[in-house]
Order: structure tokens, then C-alpha cells, then sequence
């Protein structure tokens, strides 16, 4: 069997809010329910299990890997919803989308502070 990522958990201090908060920006289905977790799926077999927690929450970045189309409505959701992103993770460069390797990135964070980034195409994938 190859080595495949399963799940990884997203620490957060409402779990509700962060995970009901990226499924609707990916456009996922509703996050749900196992043990004292809230779910994320993504089309890979991969899922986000958010975890509630006092005190500090430490940042971590997720990349999703996502087709054009979905860039789309994902990039409208982030302008609809009001959101800074940037087309740099270092955030240096705001309300603006990268094209690297021929394709279109961004980052924005979620409500606990977790840079968050959508690409077409993987880094060093061409162009």
C-alpha cells in the first residue's frame, strides 16, 4: 500500500466556526461529526478534523490543490465574505492573486489565524 496522507487536525478554539467556515468557503458538504471532532472531507481522501482548545492556537498553512473552476467560486466566496487574502504568504502583497507556474494562487486566513492558500497548479509544475 503507498504512504498516503489520511487526515491531519486543525487546532482551533471553536470548531464549529472553523470547520463550518472552510467547508463553506471550499464549497465542501457540512463538516460532520466523529468523537470530539468536526469533519472537513476533501476529494482526495484526505480530511481536516478540527479540534477545539483552550489558550493559544499555534498557525499552521493548508494548501488546497483546486481546478480553475473552482478558483472561481472559491475566489468569490473569500470577496464576498469580506476576507484580505494575498498573492504571497508572506502577506506582503494584499487583494492581489499570484500566477505562478502558469496558474492562479492565493492565501487568507481563517478565523484562528491559520494561513489558508488555494493553487491551479502545483509549484514547479511548469510554466
Amino acid at each position: 500500500m503507498p504512504v498516503e496522507l489520511n487526515h491531519t487536525i486543525v487546532w482551533c478554539h471553536d470548531k464549529e466556526r472553523s470547520s463550518a467556515f472552510l467547508a463553506d468557503i471550499l464549497g465542501r458538504p457540512a463538516p460532520a461529526e466523529f468523537l470530539h471532532f468536526r469533519i472537513v472531507e476533501l476529494d482526495n481522501g484526505v480530511s481536516l478534523d478540527f479540534m477545539q482548545k483552550e489558550g493559544a492556537v499555534a498557525r499552521q498553512h493548508y494548501a488546497f490543490l483546486v481546478s480553475e473552476e473552482e478558483f472561481d467560486g472559491i475566489f468569490a466566496r473569500i470577496k464576498g465574505a469580506g476576507l484580505t487574502y494575498w498573492a504571497d504568504p508572506s502577506r506582503s502583497v494584499a487583494n492581489e492573486i499570484n500566477h505562478l507556474d502558469g496558474g492562479r494562487g492565493m492565501y487568507f486566513e481563517d478565523p484562528d489565524g491559520h494561513l489558508l492558500e488555494i493553487l491551479t497548479r502545483p509549484y514547479g509544475s511548469g510554466q
